[in-house]
């Protein structure tokens, strides 16, 4: 088992926990502005994201080394573009956002940036983990 096949397993763990936020019946969890952890809603659009990019990481790391390595670059790209355009326009693409809402403003930057920097993170790891963890 390779470290970026166990990087993509992680990936569709936390993918999974994304997509089920709105169902797990933990207090605090979604506040009553229907906003998880106070700060951004969830809906089924992206429920749908995060659902089928889990499982696109579950079935690369179940398949093999390089499918790992593919998943962790071309999810890495979409996701960082999408976190950076969030940051720039309020609303990022993968979840039809853009589309749906068009330019946002949130209350602050800081709610902007809690907002997007899950995206950023998660793809920047990734593309950063394709290089770093590939066998020389």
């Amino acid at each position: 088992m390779t470290a970026l096949r166990l990087i993509c397993f992680g990936y569709a763990a936390a993918l999974f926990i994304a997509a089920s936020l709105n169902y797990l019946p933990i207090p605090g969890l979604i506040d009553e502005n229907g906003n998880a952890f106070g700060v951004f809603a969830l809906d089924l659009f992206d429920d749908a994201l995060h659902l089928a990019s889990g499982l696109w990481a579950l079935a690369a790391a179940l398949i093999s080394h390089k499918a790992a390595r593919t998943f962790l670059i071309w999810f890495g790209a979409l996701y960082l573009a999408d976190g950076a355009m969030g940051l720039v326009t309020g609303s990022g693409y993968l979840d039809f956002g853009i589309f749906v809402y068009g330019l946002y403003e949130y209350p602050s930057f800081l709610i902007k940036l809690a907002a997007n920097i899950p995206h950023i993170f998660l793809g920047g790891f990734a593309v950063f983990s394709a290089w770093a963890f590939e066998p020389k």
